[in-house]
């Protein structure tokens, strides 16, 4: 029997659900809560909301234009993997790249990644400053994703080094940031950005909003940008 909060938020969000998206997902959710009694991967712990502000919150993203697109994808301070394995899980298209600065939770999104066999997934321990300099990474990926809970001008330090031009960011923000994207404004335009759109998405199955700011490379990023590790943080742009 088909797992009816994910299979409607699916439907709500114009998203096909199969057996396989399903089992992926309930394999994710067992290794999830295995590994959080080791480690603190989440603070939530119960199936429904797991399904809910993990899973759903993750693929609110997708849409009929980009649910079977083929790029190449970052999740920056991914965590335990929100939003990019969600994403992957979907389209299974994407190039993802994985990055988080701590060593137990890229051992455990490696696993993930072999226990449901998903192919074209990097996973990377290390931080964002440092890896947002190095020429592999540095402007190579069509869109960056980030959950990470940071204020959105020092999350585009982070995040917009990764971006190549004429690709974009989409920053997964609270409802509450008309604040937040004035104070941004001028961070985003010094690092080559333009918010071009802001979404409200309800997460279904819940009565939570979700914001997703949608930020355009729109010319190359001075090679100053991103400062060293620690910097962008103390001294926010």
């Amino acid at each position: 029997m088909q797992n009816e909060t994910l299979k409607s938020g699916f439907e709500n969000l114009g998203l096909d659900y199969t057996d396989e998206i399903e089992e992926k997902f309930n394999k994710y959710k067992e290794l999830l809560l295995d590994w959080n009694k080791k480690i603190n991967i989440t603070r939530i712990e119960s199936d429904e909301e797991i399904y809910i502000k993990h899973y759903l919150d993750s693929v609110i993203l997708l849409d009929s234009s980009n649910k079977t697109m083929n790029k190449k994808i970052i999740d920056v301070g991914t965590g335990g993997g929100f939003p990019g394995l969600p994403l992957k899980i979907v389209n299974d298209n994407f190039k993802l790249t994985l990055l988080d600065s701590l060593r137990k939770r890229t051992d455990f999104l490696k696993l993930v990644s072999d226990e449901l066999k998903l192919k074209d997934v990097e996973v990377i321990h290390g931080r964002a400053e440092d890896f947002g300099q190095d020429i592999k990474y540095r402007e190579k990926y069509d869109i960056c994703v980030s959950r990470a809970v940071a204020p959105l001008n020092i999350l585009s330090e982070f995040c917009l080094p990764f971006v190549k031009v004429g690709g974009y960011f989409a920053a997964y923000k609270s409802e509450n940031i008309s604040e937040e994207i004035v104070e941004s404004n001028a961070a985003i335009e010094k690092l080559g950005g333009k918010i071009i759109d802001i979404k409200t998405i309800k997460i279904p199955n819940s009565d939570i909003a979700r914001k997703i700011v949608i930020i355009e490379k729109i010319k190359k990023m001075e090679n100053m940008y991103p400062r060293k590790a620690g910097t962008p943080a103390k001294k926010p742009l």
